[in-house]
């Protein structure tokens, strides 16, 4: 195998205008991807990063205090398939900076389950249910700008602040969010939030029902659910109409690169005919001849994978213009190699079908 790249890079080397046509061909095709369908997968990417941002897999079910819904909820919930996070909340308390009794009110809630480190909050408090964590706007509103002190219910009870939470894009319609967690619930504390995260923006319906399912509210009237469900199909239109867009024009440019390699290539094996009969005449197999051009082929075109790549994202960067992912770009150069290696093997058939007595003949 080593002999045959060897020799394969040996005659790139000694035939230079048709290895820089090919080279050339490659990154033009590559370019030509890039600034058109991966500059369109860059901007898809951000599109769906910024739906996404916004909660499409998101699932809030909201409960009067008399509607029966509790802790326990949270085993079921998480024996369904499909979800990424589950978390419940209690119905909300008047919190204020213990240091200023008369200072702005900030809603308190318990929060219950076995991830809140999600949220940033330790897995494993030091101080279990003594300790209460705020986002930057609840703290701001408290007036605890160093992040630590003391809060106190309008019920009378106290607590730490262990620190500072971050609240996802979900949680953003509870700000400004102060929760003491609770990771060890009995499973009788009543619930008035329930938010689930689907695993996938299309899993939302399904996993929607399924919740709705096992609530097992004693007054379903006083239950309210709010899905993401349509920003979920607005992402996936977004990414069906942008997709087909993409694969439409990524085979077209393909098949046009192929095409011209192939004609290249079929021109060097007319010009260069005679030299593969004096191959077959001294043993060369027609395996050999083939793999020699198509390797040949393989090797110019890695070359144009990478002058293209290279050329195509320096010009995105300095336009400003979104970039693909690394998986885009390697798929794009495993799928030119192989177009390139594909439209060799015509040619490469045909050469080493040379007939050495013919192609050697002395007219």
């Amino acid at each position: 195998m080593i002999a045959i790249i060897r020799e394969a890079a040996a005659s790139a080397r000694s035939q230079p205008v048709a290895s820089v046509l090919t080279v050339l061909m490659v990154a033009g095709m590559i370019v030509a991807v890039m600034l058109t369908t991966g500059r369109t997968v860059g901007a898809e990417q951000r599109v769906l990063g910024s739906i996404d941002s916004a909660g499409t897999r998101s699932i809030v079910v909201r409960a009067e205090t008399d509607a029966g819904i509790t802790t326990d909820v949270l085993k079921r919930v998480n024996g369904i398939e499909g979800i990424e996070w589950a978390a419940a909340l209690s119905s909300a308390t008047d919190a204020t900076n213990i240091a200023i009794p008369d200072g702005p009110r900030t809603p308190l809630r318990y929060a219950y389950g076995d991830q809140l480190s999600y949220l940033r909050i330790p897995a494993t408090p030091v101080l279990p249910g003594e300790l209460a964590y705020g986002s930057p706007a609840a703290m701001d509103r408290l007036g605890l700008t160093d992040r630590a002190g003391g809060i106190v219910l309008t019920t009378g009870e106290d607590y730490g602040v262990g620190g500072q939470l971050q609240t996802p894009d979900f949680l953003l319609q509870f700000e400004p969010l102060l929760i003491v967690p609770e990771t060890q619930p009995t499973g009788a504390e009543p619930v008035n939030i329930l938010v689930v995260i689907a695993e996938t923006p299309d899993l939302v319906a399904p996993v929607s029902d399924a919740v709705l399912s096992v609530l097992a509210a004693t007054d379903p009237t006083k239950v309210t659910v709010e899905t993401s469900e349509a920003l979920a199909q607005l992402r996936a239109i977004v990414q069906s109409q942008l997709g087909s867009f993409s694969r439409g024009l990524v085979i077209a440019l393909l098949a046009l690169t192929s095409a011209l390699v192939a004609i290249l290539l079929y021109g060097l094996v007319m010009l260069r005919r005679k030299d593969y009969g004096r191959r077959r005449a001294l043993g060369a197999t027609r395996g050999l001849i083939i793999a020699l051009l198509v390797t040949q082929t393989a090797i110019l075109a890695v070359a144009g994978v990478g002058l293209g790549l290279a050329v195509a994202t320096v010009t995105l960067m300095i336009g400003g213009e979104p970039l693909p992912s690394l998986a885009f770009d390697t798929s794009l150069a495993i799928l030119a190699i192989a177009t390139a290696c594909v439209a060799a093997l015509l040619p490469a058939v045909l050469a080493s079908r040379r007939e050495p007595i013919k192609e050697l003949r002395v007219p």
